[in-house]
């Protein structure tokens, strides 16, 4: 089966499935980025959509407290991943849809919790993806959008170097701020089990001339690595 149309090729995930998964779990190993979004808003009861769910790491977390879970994911093998992961830890609340940012498959007004982690909403040219979040949240719900700060940080700076046609962080702040949406700076890190598992995720992340760079330059297990958490309430 082919993605879904109108998907946006992920560079990582797609195409390292299990490499990616070893980035997941380095993220946020001490729980600040978690943090920073339940003091933005309390899922707990609620109907929670990851938008750009991949393979589905994150549904069971928000399943163990919010009512129900909708994953939507335009790669059909993610999907297959994701809904295998809610059969393996039997998680019975949540479920798996094919859909993209643009054309999400739930009514009008359905969701009270949208999390985009990495995941289409990267600023300018994600404006359709805005226009879906105003159909589908309630009144009163909340948007999270986690991306990559490329002001500051030891990965800030290795995210410039590696994707310097993206918009600048002053631009991509501008376009977010002047849409109404708050900032939480959220200084996340990795933390990764092994320097094997740190080298196959910066390899994955980054063209290969400059992944080889960053791996002569930076040792151990453990980035400095920032993240913005963009917020708003509909």
């Amino acid at each position: 089966m082919s993605p879904v149309q109108g998907a946006i090729p992920s560079p990582n995930i797609w195409h390292h499935t299990a490499t990616y998964e070893l980035e997941n779990e380095a993220a946020d190993p001490d729980g600040r980025l978690w943090s920073a979004m339940e003091s933005r808003v309390d899922w707990s009861g609620q109907v929670v959509l990851d938008l750009g769910c991949g393979s589905g790491f994150h549904l069971p977390r928000f399943a163990t407290t919010a009512a129900k879970v909708i994953g939507v994911e335009p790669h059909p093998g993610l999907i297959r991943l994701a809904e295998r992961r809610l059969r393996a830890r039997g998680t019975t609340n949540a479920e798996v849809l094919a859909g993209t940012a643009q054309a999400i498959p739930l009514p009008d007004s359905s969701v009270d919790v949208v999390q985009a982690r990495w995941a289409y909403f990267f600023g300018r040219g994600c404006e359709p993806g805005l226009v879906e979040l105003d159909r589908v949240l309630r009144p009163g719900g909340t948007a999270l959008v986690i991306d990559n700060d490329g002001s500051r940080s030891t990965f800030g700076g290795w995210f410039r170097r590696g994707y310097p046609h993206l918009d600048s962080p002053e631009d991509t702040e501008r376009f977010w701020a002047i849409r109404g949406w708050t900032i939480d700076r959220v200084d996340m890190g990795w933390r990764f089990g092994n320097r094997a598992d740190l080298e196959a995720v910066v390899r994955i992340e980054f063209k290969p001339e400059i992944a080889e760079e960053i791996l002569r330059h930076h040792d151990g297990v453990e980035v400095d690595y920032a993240v913005n958490l963009w917020s708003r309430r509909y």
